[in-house]
């Protein structure tokens, strides 16, 4: 799964855009209701488990940028 955003170009992970990539994917029945889809993504893979109640998103989570406001 690849992702662009409006303003910033490509990103390499999206946890609400793989979350619909697999609603989609069991509303067209190319994969099954309550089983883990695997999204393969730039920065690595998240799984998707679609069920009745919802959606549970696991994955690999990572610092990539650290900062300081000066006010």
């Amino acid at each position: 799964m690849r992702v662009w955003e409006r303003g910033i170009g490509e990103t390499w992970s999206c946890g609400t855009g793989a979350c619909a990539v697999a609603a989609a994917a069991t509303e067209l029945g190319l994969c099954e209701m309550n089983s883990d889809i695997t999204l393969h993504l730039r920065g690595g893979d998240l799984t998707v488990n679609r069920r009745a109640d919802g959606l549970t998103l696991t994955g690999d989570a990572q610092i990539d940028f650290e900062g300081v406001i000066d006010i």
